[in-house]
């Protein structure tokens, strides 16, 4: 059966997208059945690089994507949850993942991806328990991935008959460089390296590439899956900057050696295809897995040096250096638990530096719109909570040991100060998402609101200052301070809401800027509540007595 252009390409592009579709179906219901483990995997097992290798082989393979596992790790390494190094060995691991796609492709079962297409719409629609329907989405996704591959070499198996569409593969066959390049273009305009590879397959399948084609257009298109790594960092920090030039650098090096040596390969894959009775499929999943598992073996014991690349050719310091645990050193904890929690409760101190300054990014932005400003909060906000983790489980792991009474109840009270801390930086970041809000709606607020909140934030970050400075001598009479500081942020509290009531009784204030205002300074009174609940928690020598009935504590 002859195919007219029109349906040639309305096949390719509708197999294509059907391809796509059930690719993004599987990796979100693996995702969603693996549910917040993909966050531990990266954290539990990036110990090493090896380690870090095979937790990145376990996140590709749960989305489907190395572009998405990749994008992943730049978004941890920006919040903090990984170093440079870290992310070295999950970047490198992503691409030996991704190579599960292509080896599900070769496994040619294309005949049963309607059944197993409809199997999981049914599982879908009839079912309501999670974790089926998460079972659905991925059968769903498998037959789409496999109907969209049916289409797609159905719609390009007439191309192998036409005589300038030869004469281009044969240019392309005697041209290396011109395979690489095709590779690349089109990766980076499908951005997904795994449709490449399975057109590619498509394509070797239907006899219209042999292997000297085939394997440039395969490295290009390892070298084109990197263009998200590097859109996912372009607004992100130095760090994440760093961690998609190593994915860059990885994949540029691997395909330069591989160019160099092409002719070896070709006979490697063609030796594999035939003592193995590969289908034509599978010969290119094989030539894609051995690629990325040589490239990673290269480069594995490198990483200190690839690590120290990329930070002489990005240069400069993230903020996150700054605020990396110092103090908690596992060693110390085993030795001598008692100085080790002296050491965990300066990391509090610095939790709470971090807070501090995040709380004053916050002010800083209600001047003026910076939209470098409000990703530097949400990056300290992530920052926050990375440092956060690392201080309670350093904390939980000293509880375990032979403490005394009045460690085993600091162990207690700095692990209910950090969390407070963390409650604090949520909320900072709450007041920054505020006036957010008011520039992109135009939200007007009067000059009299404007000096009523400025006065309220003076109160309240003084009142947190000094509660972190409780955090290093014990005074009680800091208590009675903060509590002062505290009754009085409330009395202005109580003073700016009626004000505002008088305000709009006389019409003098917009609906919404009076519904922005009263957030406003419903957050910043919650942050100073918790300023007073660090101080008493810490200091540990307040009764409720010390709390006036109208005065509420809550986080």
């Amino acid at each position: 059966m002859s195919l007219s252009p029109m349906e040639v390409i309305f096949m390719f592009v509708g197999g294509l997208g059907i391809f796509l579709y059930g690719i993004k179906q599987m990796g979100d219901g693996l995702q969603a059945a693996a549910g917040d483990r993909l966050r531990d995997i990266l954290n539990r097992m990036t110990s090493n690089p090896v380690r870090g290798v095979i937790a990145g082989i376990l996140v590709t393979v749960l989305i489907q994507s190395s572009s998405g596992a990749t994008a992943i790790t730049i978004g941890l390494v920006s919040a903090g949850f990984l170093s440079l190094r870290q992310a070295i060995g999950v970047i490198l691991g992503a691409n030996i993942g991704t190579t599960v796609t292509a080896f599900i492709i070769g496994l040619d079962i294309g005949a049963y991806s309607l059944p197993i297409l409809a199997v999981g719409s049914f599982m879908l629609f009839f079912f309501k328990a999670n974790q089926i329907v998460n079972v659905g989405r991925v059968l769903f996704g498998f037959g789409a991935l496999f109907y969209g591959l049916e289409l797609m070499g159905d719609g390009v198996g007439p191309l192998a008959d036409l005589e300038y569409f030869q004469n281009m593969m044969l240019v392309m066959s005697d041209n290396s460089f011109l395979g690489l390049a095709v590779g690349i273009i089109l990766t980076v305009i499908v951005q997904s390296s795994s449709a490449t590879i399975a057109i590619l397959q498509n394509f070797y399948a239907n006899g219209m590439v042999d292997l000297q084609a085939a394997l440039p257009i395969l490295l290009g298109d390892n070298i084109g899956t990197t263009i998200t790594a590097v859109l996912a960092a372009l607004a992100g920090s130095i760090a994440a900057k760093r961690a998609a030039l190593v994915h860059v650098t990885f994949n540029i090096i691997g395909a330069t050696i591989f160019m160099i040596l092409m002719p070896l390969f070709i006979v490697y894959v063609g030796y594999l295809e035939e003592a193995l009775s590969l289908n034509k499929p599978m010969t290119i999943a094989f030539a894609h897995g051995s690629y990325n598992i040589i490239n990673t073996l290269i480069h594995l014991p490198f990483v200190g040096a690839l690590a120290w690349l990329v930070v002489k050719i990005v240069p400069g310091r993230d903020f996150s250096e700054d605020f990396t645990p110092k103090h908690l050193d596992p060693l110390l904890l085993k030795q001598s638990p008692s100085i080790a929690i002296q050491g965990a409760q300066n990391e509090v101190k610095n939790l709470g530096e971090l807070v501090l300054s995040t709380l004053q990014d916050a002010r800083q932005y209600s001047d003026k719109q910076d939209a470098k400003l409000f990703k530097q909060i949400e990056d300290k906000v992530n920052v926050s909570a990375t440092l956060q983790d690392a201080i309670r489980a350093y904390l939980l792991d000293a509880s375990k040991h032979e403490i005394s009474q009045d460690d085993t109840e600091r162990v207690s009270t700095l692990l209910e100060v950090s969390r407070i801390l963390l409650k604090v930086s949520s909320q900072a970041k709450n007041l920054a998402d505020q006036y957010h809000h008011k520039y992109e709606n135009n939200i007007q607020l009067s000059d009299e609101a404007k000096e009523g909140l400025e006065d309220l934030y003076r109160h309240v970050y003084e009142s947190f200052t000094m509660s972190l400075e409780t955090l290093d001598v014990y005074n009680p009479q800091a208590l009675d301070q903060v509590i002062r500081l505290s009754q009085k942020s409330h009395r202005i509290e109580n003073k700016l809401r009626k004000e505002h009531i008088k305000r709009l009784s006389r019409g003098e204030c917009s609906t919404d800027g009076g519904s922005l205002y009263v957030e406003l300074i419903s957050n910043l009174e919650r942050i100073g509540y918790n300023a007073r609940n660090i101080t008493e928690t810490n200091l540990n020598n307040a009764s409720s007595d010390d709390f006036s009935d109208e005065f509420t504590v809550y986080d």
